[in-house]
């Protein structure tokens, strides 16, 4: 914080003319039925920054209108609205609240007015200053101080905050973890409407990293904690790790509250002990979810999962799934697959996990029994990259147009995925990128090969009030090496269905084979469109558009494949856990399909 020393800095309550009115919605008769606000001469964003904080329009639409409750707000509103003015340069305001025709400030609190019907706000902001003599020393090496941090500039008391946050932040990140402000005189001349800031900075030691001392309970082992967090003892301080260390334990979903503290006195080695103290979240979590649509039947899928099953912070997590739910019962679909993580397994940075996955599913082109098991190991790049890459074994037996087979793969899988989203099951805005390569030695005759997908998404949200979004979804997907029928079913891709095209039957665009047999393509490229809008709170409306297409060859888009398509319109109900998804979909392209297809589910459609 920075200190003013000028006493005539203090607001002054007088009334002033009215210029604009903002009127809420109206309340009954003496209950607050009026709120209006008077801004003479005073910039439209400054008014909103105002109106947004005001405690007077919080507690108006909280429905907290009675008379006690709406002098406290007043009488906090003195307070927001000079702070908003001393960090838009104004230092000299004057600010009316009345009640019922009372200046707030003046009503004694034993004779607080039971009933309010108006609240009339009248501010005046006062003259501009500018900033004069401007001093913050000393400085470390490369700081850099706000640029509108010099003499004639706007004199912000939000500019003076952050030239002495910079200040001591260049010091730290220098390994002065001691550092902070010691000296703040700022002194506003009404005269000459100039502000004079002097700051000084005490620097205290450059210190290294000390120990990492475990406070308070955990069923976490305090190693393991210590693991995890991965201090880099001995270092010279650097303020980066420490936000990384509360990073990567946050990031386990262990813990419900990770909190670091640096001790308040250095060793005398020169280095500097710090605390870590966490609170554990639940151990154990299950969950659920179902989907549904007209021509592919009901999906069921849950999950079980412990966050701590070793007590080192691993979590085990097993996901079921049970898809294609129909009148018959040689359709269904089942999927189970186990997941331990463990984390940090080579340094803090890395995380290890195993993962087996069992299958038995009969699909349109292919019946598949397979189990798979693959070790591996992920780092979390930075807050929006994710890495993974592993090496596993894969046996299926499969059964298609070209008859019963058996593979035996040996796999590298790679992931890559980058999410810079607004919001997972409902986005507005950023994009999402996802890159899969799957190299494969096949452990059988077949040739060796690789399997390749990206999955690319953006969203971007229109108007003031951004009620409107346009999502765009890009997918392809590539196997190189083997021929078509040398490939692995579940390798090949196929489009079709809520996943790649709604309006057309699940798989139904695949690679013919003639005579009626079919089987999956080498080469896939799928493209959506939307556009959202929201009406009212919790209701939207979507109308969507897909195309998908398969090829025979390792390239997507050439004469060897084809295109279908489909569209129509979409209704969302926003839930606490993700808009409830029901679309109306039919064929737009292609020849694969006809009818109306109903598709229901939780979280937008990509």
């Amino acid at each position: 914080m920075v200190s003013r020393k000028d006493s005539s800095l203090r607001p002054r309550h007088t009334f002033i003319s009215l210029s604009l009115a903002l009127s809420l919605a109206a309340l009954p008769a003496s209950a607050f039925e009026t709120l209006s606000f008077a801004f003479p001469e005073l910039d439209q964003d400054i008014q909103d920054q105002i109106t947004t904080y005001s405690a007077l329009v919080r507690a108006k639409t909280d429905g907290k209108t009675e008379g006690p409750d709406v002098l406290a707000a007043a009488l906090q509103d003195y307070g927001i609205i000079v702070e908003t003015l001393y960090s838009n340069g104004y230092y000299g305001p004057e600010v009316s609240i009345r009640i019922d025709g009372r200046e707030a400030a003046d009503i004694p609190l034993l004779t607080t007015p039971q009933s309010v019907n108006r609240v009339d706000v009248l501010v005046k902001r006062g003259p501009s200053f500018r900033f004069g003599r401007t001093s913050v020393a000393p400085l470390a090496p490369g700081t850099e101080l706000p640029s509108d941090f010099k003499t004639r500039d706007r004199a912000r008391a939000s500019t003076i905050s952050s030239a002495a946050q910079a200040a001591v932040d260049g010091w730290r990140n220098a390994g002065y973890p001691k550092a902070e402000l010691t000296r703040e005189d700022v002194t506003a001349n009404h005269v000459s409407r100039y502000v004079d800031v002097d700051l000084g900075v005490t620097t205290g030691p450059r210190l290294r990293f000390g120990k990492l001392l475990n406070v308070g309970k955990s069923d976490v082992r305090g190693s393991a904690r210590r693991r995890i967090a991965g201090l880099p003892t001995g270092e010279i301080y650097d303020p980066q790790e420490v936000n990384d260390a509360v990073d990567r334990l946050t990031r386990t979903g262990t813990f419900a509250t990770v909190t670091l503290r640096e001790k308040d006195v250095p060793n005398a080695d020169g280095t500097l002990d710090y605390t870590l103290q966490v609170v554990d979240s639940k151990p154990r979590r299950v969950g659920a979810g179902a989907e549904i649509s007209s021509l592919e039947g009901l999906s069921l899928t849950g999950y079980w999962l412990h966050r701590n099953i070793l007590g080192g912070a691993e979590r085990l997590r097993f996901d079921a799934s049970i898809t294609d739910i129909t009148d018959q019962a040689d359709t269904l679909d089942y999927t189970l697959t186990g997941r331990l993580d463990v984390p940090a397994v080579i340094g803090p940075e890395t995380n290890g996990y195993f993962e087996t996955e069992l299958q038995h599913l009969q699909e349109p082109n292919y019946d598949l029994d397979s189990i798979e098991l693959t070790l591996g190991i992920t780092r979390q790049l930075t807050d929006h990259l994710y890495t993974e890459i592993g090496v596993g074994y894969l046996y299926s037996e499969t059964t298609d147009d070209l008859g019963e087979r058996t593979f035996e793969l040996l796999t590298l899988p790679m992931k890559a995925e980058y999410d810079r989203r607004d919001n997972e099951f409902d986005p507005r805005h950023g994009f999402y990128m996802l890159a899969e390569a799957t190299p494969f030695l096949n452990l059988r005759d077949d040739p060796n090969g690789a399997r390749l997908y990206g999955d690319f998404r953006g969203y971007l949200a229109l108007g003031a009030r951004e009620r409107s979004v346009l999502a765009g979804r890009v997918m392809l997907g590539s196997v190189v090496g083997p021929d078509i029928d040398e490939t692995p079913p579940d390798y090949l891709f196929y489009s079709g269905g809520a996943g790649t095209v709604r309006g057309q039957p699940y798989q139904s665009l695949a690679i013919d084979l003639g005579d009626g047999d079919t089987i999956g393509g080498r080469s896939f490229a799928g493209l959506s469109a939307e556009f959202r809008q929201d009406i009212g709170e919790s209701l939207g409306a979507v109308v969507f558009y897909d195309a998908g297409y398969v090829g025979r060859d390792s390239t997507p888009g050439g004469d060897d494949g084809e295109w279908h398509a489909g569209a129509g319109l979409g209704v969302r109900y926003k839930t606490g856990i993700g808009p409830l998804r029901f679309d109306v979909a039919m064929p737009a392209g292609g020849d694969t399909g006809d009818g109306v297809q109903i598709y229901l589910g939780i979280g937008q459609a990509f």
